[in-house]
């Protein structure tokens, strides 16, 4: 199943939030903490994320090839509700599914009591479906450790510590511990 993001997140750590984390008073950095808070975010958010799982509010669309058994599982959660299920019928013709003929149970659709998934045109990606996942106020440990990873890369804008043992940089354990609880295990 492949996902993309529709409409990506707004961001949810100001600029001066990172700013009070890193003790910068000046404004002429501020395009480069945006930039720390921006990377720091995608590092963990969405399809391509550490995390496994949506952090702002955003629109994504899942693809898949045909409706499972009983269920279809949609990645990245929290899953807020569906959009739009379409599909292609047996003649490639686009179809949308009436959303009484399904239920959202967390990240999973179900099909309604006594009904059938509808038969599906044997291609690539012929179902589709719309979804907003994220969260409306991301938990405070996720935004303690993106605020933590930007005072990480402000401090150190290489990518390793110039010294007699040059090391790499790698996320804080302290970082990871926060995330932990929130990663999804595929």
């Amino acid at each position: 199943m492949r996902v993309t993001v529709i409409t990506p997140p707004e961001p949810f750590i100001t600029v001066e939030e990172a700013k009070a984390r890193v003790r910068v008073l000046a404004d002429d950095e501020d395009g480069l903490i945006e930039d720390l808070i921006a990377s720091a975010t995608a590092h963990l958010d969405g399809p391509d994320g550490w995390l496994g799982r949506a952090l702002g509010r955003q629109t994504l669309e899942a693809r898949g090839d045909f409706f499972r058994d009983r269920r279809w599982y949609l990645p990245y959660p929290p899953v807020i509700e569906i959009e739009a299920l379409t599909y292609l019928d047996h003649d490639g013709v686009e179809q949308t599914l009436d959303p009484t003929a399904y239920e959202l149970r967390g990240h999973l659709i179900e099909r309604a009591f006594a009904t059938r998934w509808p038969l599906v045109r044997c291609d690539d990606e012929s179902v589709r479906v719309l979804y907003t996942a994220g969260y409306d106020a991301v938990p405070r440990p996720i935004c303690a450790a993106i605020l933590l990873m930007v005072g990480d890369l402000y401090a150190n804008r290489e990518t390793t510590v110039a010294s007699a043992n040059s090391i790499i940089v790698p996320m804080s354990t302290t970082v990871e511990n926060l995330l932990m609880p929130f990663r999804v295990w595929a």
